[in-house]
């Protein structure tokens, strides 16, 4: 069928922001107890509410956590690991309360703690003796600074006592298979865990508390993540003492590699419970790693070292478990949607088990990501993922190239992924280019790249997504006088200090991003308290560095229009960090809107809430590029237009 002829943004697009939440779950992890599957599925259609879903061998998967349990932590704020499974018992935390329930069997589920001050998630269980090993985050004393700890309790929940202590920060409680130790993770401020962390293992006693304390590795720059022990009782981690997230094992004191490549096994961990490998068997590893911005999948022999690329369809791999028959992960690829499969331990057949839509969607509508590399600052190299416009039923007049979106992930050190995003195709089939960057200090580029971003926070990151820019005009591939850039969290900080530092854009998006670095350090939450420590300076010692590179300072330098995104409940960025750069545009003149959503914390969950940014930023930037959206968008009050 001949194309009709639209310019680009003027595009009738099939995907909707309807579409793109109709029928819609989200997967946060998965767990496996013998033949029964178990996995975390967020529901946008009732206000962002997780539940527990289970599948055994021979039924359909059905609901273990009926409304209305939100199975959901706030350990470390950003949460993680809320649930596990031990024999015909699970046992989760609702996030309504704090408290851990337990539902036994087909019984509904009953609390087994009795204090909504404590928190509790990552759960370590030591199957011999019928107990578990829990990170608790106390804010009976303070909800700035909680007390965070170790707890061992039986399975009924009772006889709860603190067994490690001290230091600021804990995950990944991991007891033996002989029940005779317990392998943690640790680290304490100013470090965040993926630039200094350290491996700890003690000996368990006979009522579950812990003795002979003791680090094997990690720490002086060094971050360790995902202690794992084998089916035979080896401890397993990652390290990047060598640049990159590597396998490694621990013989008493002895330290080994197991499989070193120039490749992350690792990935970014603000939330807890990550698995990026798991055991098939004592001899046998599977693994995620990532390469070029994508992720494979490969199993490992522990004893050669040799990796064996598993080839299939997909390109990014989270959550690996196993029961050694099966390995279970959430999986996509740039034109499937997340879906948690299993793969054949023996045949590597990959099968699904639940798809997080049941969209029908033509992929002749969808843009293929592109991994770029490009020329930045210091004679270095960032990379980047590019989506051209595309779609099957326009194209734009002869000799008009298209707008540009940059998108700035958050984290900082998190990562793009190349998973089909239905938000980045409602982009581009509507006629934007999208380059989703990842600037320096983001994972899977090794240690080296993410150091890029130490005290650099507000520099690396802007130049790398300006000269994504740059290098995207000078081939080009857009219109240089359309070009925007948007991100939530750090990455809504990186994109409001590119509108200000530098004078590449003409339009921007916060969502909840930092705008006043000096009050977040005072304000935040404990896991972030010191993170910008690393990220921008000392603090106090070198408080006019905060000063500097906070864009509320300098809106003199602001001459675009900006658009804001606002959580109410939102306790990592906080409302005040929106407020007073809205006030500081309008009093300047420039346009600008800002959207604030009641019941809404960092990041937003309930489906009305998403419909109304997506649709929002699009309408915000055809006011500003003066082009007409197909759709019928609600309009969004623009000050100053």
């Amino acid at each position: 069928m001949e194309r009709k002829i639209m310019p680009y943004g003027n595009w009738k697009s099939p995907i909707t922001s309807e579409l793109i939440l109709k029928d819609t779950v989200a997967f946060e992890g998965v767990v496996y107890e013998g033949d029964d599957l178990y996995w975390l599925e967020r529901l946008p259609s009732e206000g962002g509410r997780s539940r527990v879903m289970k599948m055994t061998l021979d039924n359909a998967p059905s609901e273990q956590t009926p409304a209305p349990f939100n199975v959901r932590t706030r350990v470390h704020e950003y949460g993680g690991a809320p649930f596990t499974v031990f024999g015909e018992r699970l046992y989760f935390s609702n996030f309504e309360d704090n408290l851990l329930y337990m539902k036994a069997g087909e019984n509904h589920p009953k609390p087994i703690t009795a204090d909504s001050n404590n928190r509790y998630a990552d759960a370590g269980i030591d199957r011999l003796n019928q107990r578990l090993y829990w990170i608790r985050e106390d804010h009976t004393e303070s909800s700035l600074t909680p007390e965070t700890t170790i707890v061992v309790m039986n399975a009924d929940g009772s006889a709860e006592k603190i067994v490690v202590s001290g230091n600021d920060f804990y995950s990944n409680p991991r007891v033996s298979p002989d029940a005779k130790h317990l392998a943690y993770v640790t680290w304490n401020h100013p470090h965040m865990p993926w630039d200094e962390s350290e491996l700890w293992v003690a000996d368990i006693n006979e009522d579950g508390t812990l003795f002979n304390n003791r680090k094997l590795t990690g720490g002086s720059g060094v971050s360790i993540v995902q202690p794992l022990w084998s089916p035979e009782g080896t401890l397993y981690f990652l390290s990047d003492h060598t640049n990159w997230w590597n396998l490694m094992r621990c013989y008493g004191s002895r330290k080994e590699e197991v499989c070193p490549v120039k490749a992350e096994f690792g990935s970014h961990s603000s939330v807890l419970g990550k698995s990026d490998y798991c055991f098939i068997d004592e001899n046998t590893i599977i693994a995620s790693y990532s390469q070029h911005g994508m992720r494979q999948l490969a199993s490992v022999d522990v004893w050669n070292g040799r990796l064996n690329p598993i080839t299939n369809r997909f390109t990014s791999f989270s959550s690996l478990q196993s029961n050694g028959n099966r390995v279970a992960f959430i999986t996509a690829s740039p034109t499937e949607f997340p879906r948690i499969a299993l793969m054949d331990a023996d045949s590597k057949k990959i099968e699904d088990v639940r798809v997080s839509s049941e969209t029908s969607l033509d992929s002749d509508y969808l843009s293929l990501p592109e991994a770029i590399e490009f020329p930045t600052a210091n004679h270095k190299t960032a990379h980047a993922l590019y989506y051209a416009p595309n779609n099957p039923d326009f194209a734009a007049p002869r000799g008009e190239k298209p707008p540009l979106l940059v998108h700035a992930h958050g984290g900082p050190v998190g990562a793009t992924s190349s998973a089909l995003n239905l938000v980045k195709q409602y982009w581009t089939s509507r006629g934007f280019a999208v380059v989703d960057v990842n600037y320096g200090g983001s994972t899977g580029y090794g240690r080296e790249y993410r150091e890029r971003l130490r005290g650099q926070w507000g520099i690396v990151d802007v130049e790398d997504c300006a000269n994504a820019v740059r290098y995207l005009i000078d081939s080009g591939e857009v219109d240089s006088s359309r070009i925007a850039i948007a991100g939530g969290s750090a990455g809504g900080y990186t994109t409001l200090a590119s509108l200000v530092f530098t004078d590449i854009y003409h339009a921007g998006a916060s969502h909840f991003g930092l705008s006043e670095l000096e009050s977040f350090v005072l304000e935040t939450h404990k896991f972030e308290s010191h993170y910008l420590h690393g990220l921008i300076a000392p603090y106090p010692e070198e408080k006019h560095v905060y000063y500097e590179r906070s864009p509320i300072n300098f809106t003199n330098r602001l001459s675009c229009p900006v658009i804001f995104f606002q959580g109410l409940d939102d306790k990592v960025v906080p409302p005040n960090q929106a407020v007073p750069m809205v006030e500081a545009l309008r009093e300047k003149g420039l346009p600008v809107a800002y959207l604030e959503f009641e019941g809404e914390g960092h990041g937003f969950r309930k489906a009305e809430n998403i419909k109304r940014s997506i649709d929002g930023e699009f309408y915000f930037y055809s006011q500003i590029f003066g082009f007409e959206p197909a759709d019928d968008i609600e309009p969004v009050k623009i000050d100053n237009l």
